[in-house]
């Protein structure tokens, strides 16, 4: 039983994992806020086109 404790303790597979999940959560955090940023400025741009043209 000691053995089995001291293998799941000194396991390093389930750190792997756990450090690709947060790079992914982090790059997606990233990603929500540059895609909402530009989502808004390319909508505030579009409506001031679309008041010149008319």
């Amino acid at each position: 039983m000691k053995r089995l404790y001291k293998q799941l303790w000194s396991s390093e597979e389930g750190q792997d994992v756990a450090e690709y999940a947060m790079m992914l959560a982090v790059v997606l955090v990233i990603v929500v806020g540059t895609v909402q940023l530009i989502g808004s400025n390319a909508s505030n741009v579009f409506s001031q086109v679309a008041s010149s043209i008319q």
